[in-house]
């Protein structure tokens, strides 16, 4: 299956379009995760005899899909850690909205306060605030479907936890599907209707440009 999602690769990174409910890396539930998938998945098809390097570069939430980028030696990793840090690394997200945003277009700016318990972030109108941290993105109308459902397309400034879940909540706009931030309702696969379509970056040793795509996986709603 693993062969399937592979959207780009070469011998410095190795791209995958995430399934809703896969896990990028280990936690508590203790489920196998994408990395450890894709370090057994290149031992076999390279028939590697030793270990396989494969490095984690960036997370999606368990219920969202979409493109995800892994290093497959240490200093593609160095490089690309870099570039987040940075904020050179572009993510474009889709989500599928009930209600329509109060604007066609627009940017959000808020500060996100992290609850551990409870796994949640809150909009706090007070930045100083303990833990509080600026959340910064940019959204625009896709298209509405016949059912109502509105696409949005979101480039997302900052990595916040949970943040376009929770920026798009405080807007009005809850993601469908996402329990935790308002939706009346779960899909039933128990994912939720956000999917990371496009991420744009340098390259850590070709140094051009990279653009990876992962279609999203509701299209068939806005056609």
């Amino acid at each position: 299956m693993l062969a399937d999602q592979i959207l780009y690769e070469d011998n410095h990174l190795i791209a995958i379009n995430k399934l809703a409910g896969q896990i990028v890396q280990g936690d508590k539930t203790g489920d196998v995760p994408l990395v450890d998938l894709l370090k057994e998945f290149i031992k076999e098809r390279d028939h590697k005899p030793g270990n396989v390097f494969c490095g984690t570069i960036h997370r999606l939430d368990r219920p969202v899909s979409g493109v995800v980028v892994f290093a497959k030696t240490s200093k593609a990793l160095s490089r690309m850690n870099e570039l987040v840090k940075g904020r050179d690394f572009h993510k474009t997200y889709h989500a599928v909205v009930k209600d329509m945003p109060p604007q066609m277009q627009g940017h959000l700016e808020d500060y996100l306060v992290r609850n551990e318990k409870l796994n949640k972030s809150f909009v706090t109108r007070n930045g100083s605030q303990p833990g509080a941290k600026l959340a910064s993105l940019d959204y625009h109308l896709l298209a509405t479907s016949s059912g109502g459902y509105h696409l949005l397309e979101i480039e997302l400034h900052t990595g916040r936890h949970h943040q376009i879940r929770c920026q798009l909540a405080h807007m009005g706009c809850p993601i469908k599907g996402d329990l935790k931030y308002g939706a009346p309702r779960s899909n039933p696969d128990a994912s939720i209707s956000l999917h990371s379509y496009k991420l744009t970056f340098e390259h850590p040793v070709k140094h051009e440009s990279v653009t990876i795509i992962a279609p999203d996986p509701w299209s068939g709603m806005f056609e």
